[in-house]
């Protein structure tokens, strides 16, 4: 049971003749594994890198018998259909394992970026009341002290997952779910309070599969190997590429590097046979001084605006014209481009996805007519919008506006699809990662030398916007360069590399609304003119 788009050879007619899939039970682990395994046991599954650094191929059935294994060892451990599983993990095969097992048991998946802090992990795993934390050595060192019990792959502390599997049945029945059941949490950062988990039910992976199909010129073809330096943990990675990918049959080729480096990248890609690839922006600029070694077919980008220059760029330097999606974390996938289909251009973020609903819409969710700014938002219901946010229904309830779900993003609708504006709240678009200034802002806080600091986010021409930082220090501490290093360590080891502020301002006062909030709106100004000068 597929959601197939690519048997359209036309956008118009794509849109006219595709209709969802109706499945009364439905799981990701069969789609996005058991299906091919019961049916073509060699076919490959997943492409890693040996010690070598040369190719190596696991099968679908060798991936089914590790997921088998994997949910038995869950299952010894206690964990049961609705039990959270956090799963702090890079891309490695385990990672893969972790989450379709998880998924086989009707346990729910909670990703974390290898990147995260103890402070981001513990509010995560407390808010997420998470059974076991998955990790490695490494990131055990920052785990924090919680209820969960701590499971490493790697021979870490803990238990040892290795062992566990190793001792396990190779056997092992999926749980009865249905599309509506929930599978996954991923929390997302907002402008206020902490991270909302966003809750999606299984079928959130058969309403990946039109958008996937459309941004990657109508996945899968023969020959087809899909790849993306883009975390697995963040839904770009996992829901873009790996879970799609791996549920229509188009070998994933996993790369596991702590840091993104373009050259070793493209090596490994090409050495891997790479024809498909989902590259964020800021990754592609960071392509610029490489030398081609590509034999793409497709590729396509998402996570924030590519930009013309960019866009032009990569047509020259790729081959292949990059399609840009969009979508968050709440509902992804729903506005894509297809170069076959003509459907692609610079400054276009894409036309709605067979299958989907996008209008823009004003304040009070009423559409809006074409060349008119507003609010991007999606139609309900919707197979890849979230169930609602976990342990809070006000703040799902905020999200609509009647059977409109407002993404709280701005944009401008045309012939040849949207043009995104930009976002009309204060969360920072910083390399493809979506920035709560909140959450910075409470870390810095928690510095002994900071009274309060304003975090908002300045344009960038590499990673679209970095943080930027204002910070009002206690009564007699230090506000040089060394205390600004500091404070860029504190950040960085207690939330994540990708949440450390790249510039910070010392300055005499934080203004606050008369209920406490801070004032952004100036910072943001000063750091614009702080641009443009």
């Amino acid at each position: 049971m597929t959601a197939d788009l690519s048997r359209f050879d036309t956008y118009a007619a794509a849109r006219a003749g595709f209709v969802w899939p109706q499945p009364a039970r439905y799981n990701i682990a069969t789609a996005a594994c058991d299906a091919w395994a019961d049916t073509a046991p060699d076919r490959t599954a997943l492409v890693f890198a040996d010690a070598n650094g040369a190719p190596y191929e696991v099968s679908y059935g060798a991936l089914q018998k590790l997921v088998n294994r994997t949910a038995n060892a869950f299952a010894a451990l206690g964990v049961g259909r609705g039990d959270r599983i956090a799963i702090k993990l890079g891309q490695r095969l385990e990672t893969v394992a972790v989450h379709l097992a998880a998924y086989k048991l009707g346990a729910i998946a909670v990703p974390m970026a290898m990147l995260f802090g103890t402070e981001a992990m513990a509010y995560r795993l407390t808010a997420s009341g998470a059974r076991l934390l998955v990790t490695t050595a490494e990131g055990a060192a920052t785990a924090p002290d919680c209820e969960a019990t701590l499971v490493t792959v790697d021979g870490g502390p803990g238990v040892d997952l290795t062992a566990l599997t190793a001792a396990a049945s190779d056997r092992r029945d999926v749980a009865d779910t249905g599309p509506d059941d929930p599978a996954l949490i991923i929390f997302t950062s907002g402008t206020t309070g902490p991270p909302k988990g966003a809750v999606h039910g299984h079928r959130v992976l058969y309403g990946h599969m039109p958008g996937v199909q459309m941004y990657q010129d109508r996945l899968p073809a023969p020959g087809d190997r899909f790849w993306t330096p883009a975390d697995w943990a963040w839904a770009g990675g996992l829901l873009n590429v790996l879970l799609p990918s791996l549920a229509m049959g188009v070998p994933v080729v996993a790369q596991r590097a702590a840091r993104f480096d373009p050259d070793e990248a493209l090596d490994w890609a090409a050495a891997a046979g790479v024809r498909n690839a989902f590259i964020p922006p800021t990754a592609l600029r960071m392509m610029r001084d490489t030398r081609p070694r590509l034999a793409l077919r497709s590729a396509g980008s998402a996570g924030e605006p590519l930009g013309a220059e960019t866009f032009e760029w990569a047509r020259r330097h790729l081959g292949v014209t990059i399609n840009e999606a969009y979508g968050q974390t709440e509902v992804n996938l729903v506005l894509a481009s297809c170069s076959g289909w003509g459907v692609a251009a610079p400054g276009i973020i894409g036309r709605a996805v067979p299958g989907h609903e996008v209008a823009i819409v004003d304040d009070a969710g009423r559409p809006l007519p074409d060349g008119t700014q507003g609010t991007i938002a999606v139609a309900a219901p919707d197979p890849v919008m979230f169930l609602g946010y976990w342990n809070d229904p006000a703040a799902t309830a905020a999200k609509f506006r009647g059977r409109w779900m407002l993404t709280g993003d701005q944009g401008i609708a045309g012939p040849g699809g949207v043009r995104f504006v930009g976002r009309d709240d204060d969360l920072i678009n910083s390399a493809g990662y979506r920035i709560g200034p909140g959450e910075i802002e409470d870390c810095l806080a928690g510095h002994p030398d900071v009274e309060l600091a304003a975090v908002v986010g300045r344009p960038d021409a590499l990673r679209g916007e970095v943080v930027v930082a204002f910070v009002k220090q206690r009564p007699g501490a230090p506000a040089g360069d060394e205390q600004r290093k500091a404070l860029k360590t504190f950040v960085r080891g207690r939330l994540s590399a990708h949440f450390y502020p790249r510039e910070i301002v010392f300055v005499s006062e934080i203004p606050l609304t008369t209920s406490g909030k801070v004032i952004r709106r100036a910072f943001r100004e000063v750091a614009l003119e702080d641009t443009a000068a």
